[in-house]
């Protein structure tokens, strides 16, 4: 699978929300998933090594959604081995007022598989 095509797969289960389908169908069993510093604020490691841990991180943090009200993810930009979008969700987590978060996703492509994925937000 070249990157675009990759790209083009992950926009299209991301919209659907299926994050473990992304997970277990094009990343590597290695992936690396590097959150900004201030993750760890949010309870959140800053680096993840492993595809079964970055799945878990995921359910994780999903499991303290209260209410989804919305969700997107943009087309993907491509270039190289490389490729990003950007997410937005606007989300009621337990014991919190709604709040709107945006970020970016860089997701670095070999072999036909995310090798790292890295947010900014």
């Amino acid at each position: 699978m070249t990157t675009q095509e990759l790209a083009a797969r992950y926009q299209e289960l991301m919209t659907q929300r299926k994050f473990i389908e992304i997970q277990d169908t094009l990343y590597h069993e290695d992936v690396v998933c590097q959150e900004p510093e201030k993750a760890a604020q949010m309870g959140m490691p800053v680096l993840t090594h492993g595809r079964e841990a970055v799945k878990a991180k995921g359910i994780a943090r999903r499991s303290g959604i209260e209410t989804l009200h919305s969700y997107a993810c943009s087309e993907p930009i491509v270039a190289g081995e490389f490729f990003s979008v950007t997410l937005k969700q606007e989300v009621t987590f337990k014991g919190q007022p709604p709040m709107v978060l945006e970020e970016i996703g860089v997701f670095h492509v070999k072999e036909g598989q995310v090798v790292k994925e890295q947010f900014f937000y």
